[in-house]
C-alpha cells in the first residue's frame, strides 16, 4: 500500500511551481490554490489585489518512498528566490511571498533545519515563512495544469520554460522522463 504525503508551498506564481513539481519523480498530483489568508473561498481576482492575505501556493501530493519532503524543499528553495520579500521576478505582493505551510510539526522542523543548512548559500537572509497549514483553497479550474495547456503563451515561454530547463539541469536524476 502506497503512503502519500502532502506539501503546501508558495514561491511566486503558482503556475511556475505547479509546472516544476509536476516534473518530479514521485509526485502524484499538484494543485494550484490559495492559503494563508483571512477571506473564505477567495478567488483569483481577490488574491491578486493583495488584500485577502492569501499566497498563491501549490499543494503537492507525493510518494515519500520515491521523493522525500527534504528533496521537495530543496527543489523549492533552488527554483525560486527565497531571499526576496513578497516578490518573485516581476510578480510583486504578499500573494507571491515565499512560504511553507506545514502539515505537521515534523514538516515544520524539517523546513527550519533545511533553511539553516541552506542559508550560507545565499547572499541575503532567507525570508521564507513557515506556518501551519490552516486551509487550502484550490484555484479556479483554468489555473490547473496551466503550463501544460498554455506552453506557447508568452509568460510560459519567457518565465516557466527556462525554469523547467534549469530544473532538468540541476535535478536530472529526480525528474520524470520527458
Amino acid at each position: 500500500m502506497m503512503t502519500q504525503e502532502i506539501a503546501t508551498l508558495g514561491g511566486g506564481c503558482f503556475w511556475c511551481l505547479e509546472a516544476i513539481f509536476q516534473q518530479l519523480r514521485g509526485v502524484e498530483k499538484v494543485v494550484s490554490g490559495y492559503s494563508g489568508g483571512h477571506v473564505l473561498n477567495p478567488d483569483y481576482k481577490q488574491v491578486c489585489q493583495g488584500t485577502t492575505g492569501h499566497a498563491e501556493v501549490v499543494q503537492v501530493t507525493f510518494d515519500p518512498a520515491q521523493i522525500g519532503y527534504t528533496d521537495l524543499l530543496t527543489v523549492f528553495f533552488t527554483m525560486h528566490d527565497p531571499t526576496t520579500l513578497n516578490r518573485q521576478g516581476h510578480d510583486v505582493g504578499t500573494q507571491y511571498r515565499s512560504v511553507i505551510f506545514s502539515h505537521d510539526d515534523h514538516q515544520a522542523r524539517i523546513a527550519r533545519e533545511l533553511m539553516q543548512q541552506l542559508a550560507p548559500e545565499f547572499d541575503q537572509p532567507i525570508v521564507t515563512e513557515i506556518r501551519p497549514l490552516e486551509v487550502f483553497y484550490p484555484a479556479e479550474d483554468y489555473h490547473q495544469d496551466y503550463y501544460q495547456q498554455h506552453r506557447q503563451q508568452p509568460y510560459c515561454m519567457a518565465v516557466i520554460s527556462p525554469k523547467l530547463s534549469a530544473l532538468r539541469r540541476k535535478f536530472a536524476a529526480q525528474t520524470k522522463p520527458s
